[in-house]
């Protein structure tokens, strides 16, 4: 039961640095363009194309 005293707190803490962290993303904008980054893989550039 004397664990319980520093795990506790050490699970609170480490919860609210995750939370912190979800909430630096979202300000960052790290989930503004979803969609974005799937299109991009699908497209075709012109620098992708190798001439023979």
């Amino acid at each position: 039961m004397n664990m319980l005293i520093y795990l506790i707190p050490i699970a609170l803490l480490m919860g609210g640095m995750g939370l912190l962290a979800f909430l630096w993303s979202l300000k960052s904008g790290q989930y503004d363009d979803l969609q974005g980054a799937a299109w991009r893989i699908l497209a075709e550039d012109e620098t992708d194309r190798r001439k023979p």
